[in-house]
């Protein structure tokens, strides 16, 4: 019996679970990580999917993902998602010579140069999920050092970015991965480009579709899919840079894979969480 693990609040939200139920029918539970009645080790393995409240309760949550580690097969791995939930991670894969979109780390007590304050950016916790904290400032330092400060109250590191206007024409390119091979790909329409607009409390609502990479998404894709360690699945989400696609994010802990976006692809997902590990 196979667990796949989301939060109370997303159960009937997450439209990737049905889809994978209907292909693990020989046996799999949608639980909630928080749910102390579990016993996690009745289950070959669980497989986090949509445990979307984590990021005010990152603590808690790599705790419970211990436990479950110390007693079952968890997917993905927890040493995967301790590094994973923290967008800090983005460091090393930028020295490692993956090309992301530049961001600069603003800790409690850092100085930030007015520079990176400046033109049209983005600041964002590095703990976080759906968009939540997110906030696109144009030319306004003082409401982007504001938005600093106020994450930093809420407990939060700050990341900033510049806004890629690009997306506004293209769009994000989100590259899913299951197994460690190339499933599916999908285009997220640019969501700071208008008003957010939430889908409850947990995520904002993004409009999808599928795409076809192109033969430079898919090679930065493989490349970074390539220098981890092996998941169950990972998404990787490109942006178009300067001088050609740019990692925004590479999702290893809850992302929704957008499953219905490709005919074979939540039999795939299936296939692979079918075959972990005991």
């Amino acid at each position: 019996m196979i667990a796949l693990v989301t939060c109370a609040d997303a159960r009937h939200l997450d439209a990737d679970l049905p889809l994978l139920l209907d292909h693990l029918d020989d046996g799999a539970d949608v639980v909630v990580w928080d749910d102390p009645t579990v016993d996690w080790a009745a289950y070959r393995s669980v497989v986090v999917r949509s445990a979307w409240d984590y990021p005010r309760r990152r603590d808690e949550f790599l705790a419970w993902a211990r436990r479950v580690a110390s007693a079952t097969s968890l997917w993905n791995p927890v040493e995967v998602l301790e590094w994973n939930t923290d967008k800090r991670y983005l460091t090393r894969l930028a020295d490692a010579g993956t090309p992301i979109v530049p961001t600069v780390f603003v800790e409690a007590g850092d100085v930030v140069a007015d520079g990176d304050l400046r033109g049209d950016i983005v600041v964002k916790p590095t703990v976080g999920g759906g968009s939540q904290g997110v906030e696109r400032i144009q030319d306004d330092p003082a409401a982007a050092r504001a938005h600093v400060a106020a994450l930093h109250a809420d407990g939060f590191v700050a990341m900033i970015q510049p806004y890629r206007s690009a997306i506004d024409v293209d769009g994000e390119t989100g590259l899913v991965y299951v197994g460690g091979s190339f499933s599916h790909a999908f285009e997220k329409s640019a969501i700071l480009a208008a008003p957010i607009e939430w889908e409850g409390s947990l995520y904002v609502k993004e409009r999808i579709e599928a795409r076809v990479p192109t033969a430079a998404q898919r090679a930065l894709a493989d490349r970074v899919v390539g220098s981890i360690p092996p998941t169950a699945y990972a998404r990787v989400d490109l942006v178009p840079g300067v001088d050609g696609p740019e990692l925004l994010e590479l999702e290893l802990t809850e992302p929704s894979l957008f499953l219905d976006t490709d005919p074979g692809a939540a039999e795939r997902a299936a296939s692979v969480f079918r075959s972990l590990d005991p």
